[in-house]
């Protein structure tokens, strides 16, 4: 977390009263929540509907749940939690070595009738950044809605104008449990009762969101952006010369994730390994990776089963410097080359 959104989340708890409350003390709560909200939404660039969740999983079920047309159209990289909100029925596309969507399956789908379609902006995986200004337009004309997982992309990137966009806090430095569903339209929306505006019941987390607004306010992944993209770049060049690969290396990418093989070195062991050395990375998404089975991004693009069994999935944030490329790529030089040995 960043310390602005720490600040934030201990500063509204000190305050805390139930903003839907009609007493003065849950007025002025009422008052600083809508604040935080207009806040959220102008740093975003949204100029539509926020409406505040647990996490961007959350923000999916909730559009999943209440949106008409019935039918659904998911890609195959999508996260979990998204692929499970839509449900077991809905309509598979498919993309290309490089993770980006085939717009001639999407325009293949739609023709079928008007769907809600489900596309990740940024994958959480490898990182690729699918063409969604592009995607929108052939879901719009063919009268269907847009739901954009941005969980990956919300603080780092411009988001789409998509129907929905699903945001989570913790992903741009703000407190865990706490996300938004970006509303371009409410009337495409189908109402619950309770709180925000009707459309989500229960008490609202005022200072996880008051930690959100302030992360985002610091825009402090936004603006390392391109230090972070520099970095990356140096870790590729290594990687590439110590006989890794990268992983959708020719796809536009956010320069937050980073996807390599380490061919014949299992991921379990690149992740025991760096583990002991300190350092922290995962195997697909850290919602998946403890269970080690290979991934369904990864067979969706198409990567043989023993290089999908050797990728590990790298982070980088604000905080990431150059001292801490250079232990990485240390400690993927020795496993390397302790791979190597054991195997002559």
């Amino acid at each position: 977390m960043l310390p602005e959104a720490r600040a934030a989340v201990a500063a509204a708890m000190e305050a805390w009263a139930n903003p839907s409350s009609p007493h003065a003390d849950g007025r002025r709560a009422r008052a600083a929540f809508e604040g935080a909200r207009r806040t959220i939404a102008e740093a975003l660039g949204w100029r539509h509907d926020v409406i505040f969740t647990s996490g961007a999983s959350e923000a999916v079920q909730i559009a999943a749940d209440r949106v008409s047309p019935e039918r659904r159209i998911v890609g195959p990289t999508e996260h979990e939690a998204v692929s499970a909100a839509m449900g077991p029925d809905a309509a598979l596309l498919s993309v290309d070595a490089n993770g980006l969507i085939e717009m001639g399956a999407l325009e293949e789908q739609l023709a079928a009738g008007p769907a809600l379609v489900a596309i990740q902006l940024v994958n959480n995986e490898t990182g690729v950044i699918q063409p969604i200004e592009d995607i929108q337009k052939v879901v719009r004309d063919a009268g269907s809605l847009l739901l954009a997982d941005c969980a990956q992309a919300a603080g780092k990137i411009d988001l789409p104008e998509a129907d929905f966009n699903a945001i989570s806090g913790h992903k741009f430095g703000g407190p865990p449990g706490v996300g938004a569903l970006l509303v371009r339209d409410l009337a495409d929306l189908r109402a619950s009762g309770g709180q925000e505006r009707g459309y989500r019941r229960g008490t609202e987390n005022w200072p996880a969101v008051a930690g959100m607004a302030a992360a985002l306010n610091a825009r402090a992944f936004s603006q390392a952006m391109p230090h972070l993209a520099s970095l990356r770049q140096a870790l590729e060049r290594e990687i590439v010369a110590l006989g890794g690969a990268v992983i959708a290396a020719d796809a536009p990418r956010s320069p937050a994730i980073g996807s390599y093989a380490m061919p014949g070195v299992a991921s379990a062991s690149q992740l025991v390994q760096l583990d002991l050395a300190s350092i922290s990375v995962s195997a697909g998404s850290a919602c998946s990776s403890g269970s080690m089975k290979l991934s369904r991004v990864l067979a969706a693009m198409g990567l043989p089963p023993e290089i999908a069994s050797s990728v590990i999935r790298v982070s980088f944030g604000p905080s990431t410097s150059g001292s801490d490329i250079d232990r990485f790529v240390a400690e993927w030089r020795s496993i390397a080359q302790r791979a190597k040995a054991v195997a002559a």
